[in-house]
């Protein structure tokens, strides 16, 4: 039992490495890790897009143009521009779910984990992935 005398915060540090371990956590260093791996699938499949870091937890691959036509893959015909990685492939057919599971397995590379468990809400993941088909302002450009 803490005494009156004890009146201010415990306030504890947590280490870079520690953090990594205890959030979802991206940066710079590891984008540069995983990038070589995902150009390769986006030139595999003529795909034009960038990689970015948002918020320092979510990887984010915004794709801009390229051969494969999502929207003609698309299961109900309808184009999403922000891609569900936990339920793409029942979204999307042909191509576009070959190029979307490669991308996917790169963006992951060797240092991702899941252990999350949404029954009792707990995250416990090594960084969220995003994809986005276009962006608001400029849609993705189909190049056949």
């Amino acid at each position: 039992m803490l005494t009156s005398a004890w009146k201010w915060p415990i306030i504890c540090t947590v280490t870079l490495i520690e953090r990594e371990k205890i959030m979802a956590y991206m940066n710079q260093e590891r984008k540069r890790q995983l990038a070589p791996a995902i150009k390769s699938v986006l030139k595999k499949y003529g795909v034009k897009g960038t990689i970015a870091v948002r918020d320092h937890m979510t990887l984010v691959v915004n794709l801009k143009s390229g051969k494969v036509d999502f929207q003609k893959d698309h299961v109900d015909g309808k184009l999403h521009y922000q891609v569900n990685p936990y339920w793409f492939e029942s979204h999307y057919e042909g191509a576009s779910k070959s190029f979307l599971k490669e991308l996917l397995a790169a963006m992951r590379g060797d240092i991702w984990y899941d252990n999350s468990d949404a029954m009792i809400d707990y995250f416990d993941t090594a960084y969220y992935m995003d994809i986005n088909i276009g962006q608001w302002n400029k849609e993705y450009e189909v190049t056949a």
